[in-house]
């Protein structure tokens, strides 16, 4: 497995599958072990993907410093890993709330990204926000399911402020446009997978300057794409789109009956919509 050295001398690690021009892969979590990502469903069959193991998370070092965990001071750790690879520009996607590391990645370096995926984007980096009736609204698509009821009484409390930890368990099948076993699987490994000290600093206070990014996203003239599972109460799809008006040449991609990790609910469609956007 290859590594390189972070600027502050903390060794990451980084995966590399499938064939094409380059892709480096954010996951989100936050501090999520990069595994869960897979293949993004298969899209390695159309791009060599770069999975990146954010410092303290699968096989990468745990840092010296943990405030080093803030997802602004993360962005050198990508633009090390860019210059490690040899590459002048590259193509980025960024899951969840590691949409937020590729967008001030994007910020910082903008003459470094050639093409942008924000994949169910975290917007705290741009201080988009979502009401809650956004949220109830995606989530009202999954009327017919048998655990709907549960899960609605307590999204409906976190949308008020009212959440716990046993609240945010209940809400889980909205993240899934399939709850099945597997999707109990993979949000089982949730937790395993996640470096919780990481998680709690990686939004801290002067992580992010919301205004200065959107300043920097006007003036972004290369590709970017936005792309929202229909029912992900995460990133519901008002909130996807006013993320794509941010910049001047971006779109949005609607996956219907999705959720939160669309490669799992379509991946034909993912790999369809999500290629075709890369190769141009």
């Amino acid at each position: 497995m290859p590594t390189f050295s972070a600027p502050d001398g903390t060794l990451l690690a980084y995966h590399v599958s499938g064939s094409g021009a380059p892709l480096i892969c954010l996951p989100g979590g936050p501090l999520q072990d990069s595994v869960y990502l897979g293949e993004l469903g298969g899209l390695g069959a159309h791009r060599t993907l770069i999975r990146l193991d954010l410092r303290g998370t699968g096989a990468s070092e745990v840092p010296e410093d943990p405030d080093s965990y803030r997802c602004d001071r993360l962005v050198e750790d990508v633009e090390a890993l860019r210059a490690h690879l040899g590459l002048d520009a590259v193509d980025l996607l960024g899951h969840s709330a590691g949409a937020n590391l590729a967008a001030l990645y994007t910020a910082r370096h903008p003459e470094r990204v050639a093409r942008l995926v924000l994949l169910t984007p975290g917007t705290a980096a741009v201080g988009l926000e979502t009401s809650g009736e956004e949220r109830l609204a995606a989530a009202r698509l999954r009327t017919g399911e048998p655990w709907f009821a549960e899960a609605y009484v307590a999204l409906e409390d976190l949308t008020e402020g009212r959440g716990t930890p046993e609240t945010f368990k209940a809400v889980a099948p909205f993240f899934h446009g399939t709850w099945d076993e597997a999707a109990r699987e993979r949000e089982a490994a949730t937790e395993r997978q996640r470096n919780a000290e990481g998680a709690a600093v990686y939004a801290s206070e002067g992580a992010f300057e919301p205004e200065a990014t959107r300043a920097v996203f006007a003036e972004f003239g290369r590709p970017v794409l936005v792309v929202a599972g229909e029912g992900d109460v995460n990133t519901p799809v008002p909130t996807a789109t006013a993320y794509a008006a941010l910049f001047p040449k971006a779109g949005c991609a609607v996956l219907a009956g999705a959720g939160h990790f669309p490669w799992h609910d379509d991946p034909a469609w993912v790999v369809s919509r999500v290629g075709s956007f890369l190769n141009g």
